[in-house]
């Protein structure tokens, strides 16, 4: 099931020495954390010859990706057809710096390529990059890019600067502020912190990040108890379930205080009962402790959110079908497979044909099992 927003893959069951080696579409629903990953290779090299009449040998994962044929780690991206190929870190940095370099104007080239040297840590270049874009008159997400860029090397002075730039132009958007905030926290100023942490919640007092935040200093400087009474005190006027849905999460992955987040997450259904992250948050809860019933006991009455959110459609599927309610998970699917949003009808589509696949096996299994008997009788 969905997860707070996240998706598990199960694990295998391990036992005994012998494997299987099976292709990557063996597993639609995800490869399992656990299993090893088996690539056959077309042409090994001299080197890698030489090591292996040496007996098994252990690679770093650099030495991994260069004798698969990758210039750095495998990253995935589409080709201009929309379809998903691998190609290694250093060329697609290369090949992005080389776009934007040919139409130095073209902005969106250089926040695509400066976007890509974020995700993957590429902070000072990324700095680079984004200023200039900023200095071309870049928007304020570009100001808040470049901020976090700065504050994430620890140049507090360039960031604040910057920061406040980007809060100037996104008057809308909580984050410059709750960045602003881990500035002043690194520089140990308690009331600074604290006041732009409230600046993001009074800009959106649905932010998610920016309650997790408040309960966290919250936490840190008194107790559990102080902080969520705290946490109610400041949104005692918002009328909102974003407080309750961040503090479960600090509880919702460790099986010892599961319980505890389901209270919260209760609470937060309880105020708002068409929120529909807090009915995501609390039926994945329910999942987690293997609660089916309550899982559909929460999420029937909102069946419509489902053709706008896959995610509420997921975790009510699951739940119908492991429960095996087969009539209500085939006239879900059917409503779902009508939905404008491409995601929901795509997943309608994949779920059909796997409930398709278990009808047919089932149906194998109950003729399997009846030939012994007509075989008799004849």
């Amino acid at each position: 099931m969905t997860t707070n927003g996240q998706q598990q893959a199960a694990g295998l069951n391990i036992s005994g020495g012998a494997a299987i080696v099976a292709p990557v579409s063996a597993f639609p629903n995800g490869v399992p954390g656990n299993a090893l990953i088996v690539i056959p290779m077309n042409k090994p090299t001299d080197e890698l010859k030489g090591l292996l009449e040496q007996g098994p040998a252990a690679l770093t994962l650099e030495q991994m990706w260069q004798l698969l044929g990758f210039n750095g780690p495998a990253v995935q991206v589409q080709d201009d057809q929309g379809r998903p190929i691998a190609i290694g870190l250093e060329d697609l940095l290369a090949g992005l710096e080389k776009h934007w370099t040919e139409q130095p104007d073209d902005l969106n080239r250089g926040r695509i390529f400066a976007q890509e040297l974020l995700k993957h840590n590429r902070l000072q270049r990324a700095e680079q990059v984004l200023s200039k874009v900023v200095a071309k008159g870049g928007t304020g997400d570009d100001w808040l890019a470049l901020g976090i860029a700065q504050l994430q090397q620890e140049k507090h002075d360039k960031a604040e600067g910057t920061l406040k730039g980007a809060q100037n132009l996104l008057k809308d958007n909580p984050y410059p502020s709750l960045h602003l905030a881990k500035l002043y926290q690194a520089r140990k100023d308690d009331a600074k912190e604290r006041e732009y942490i409230e600046k993001a919640i009074a800009i959106d007092a649905g932010c998610i990040d920016a309650w997790a935040y408040l309960f966290q200093y919250l936490k840190q400087r008194g107790d559990e108890a102080s902080a969520v009474a705290e946490m109610e005190k400041v949104s005692a006027d918002k009328k909102t379930a974003a407080p309750y849905i961040a503090i479960q999460g600090f509880y919702a992955s460790n099986e010892e205080t599961r319980d505890k987040a389901v209270e919260y997450a209760k609470k937060a259904v309880a105020l708002n009962p068409d929120d529909s992250l807090a009915l995501l948050c609390l039926s994945a809860l329910y999942g987690q402790k293997n609660d089916l019933e309550a899982v559909v006991r929460l999420l029937q009455p909102h069946e419509a959110k489902m053709s706008r959110d896959v995610r509420l459609a997921n975790n009510y599927f699951e739940a119908l079908f492991q429960s095996r309610q087969l009539e209500k998970v085939t006239k879900l699917l059917n409503a779902l497979a009508g939905s404008p949003n491409k995601e929901v009808k795509q997943f309608a589509i994949e779920r059909s044909r796997a409930v398709a696949q278990y009808l047919q096996q089932q149906q194998q299994q109950l003729a399997a099992a009846a030939q012994p008997g007509q075989q008799r009788k004849a």
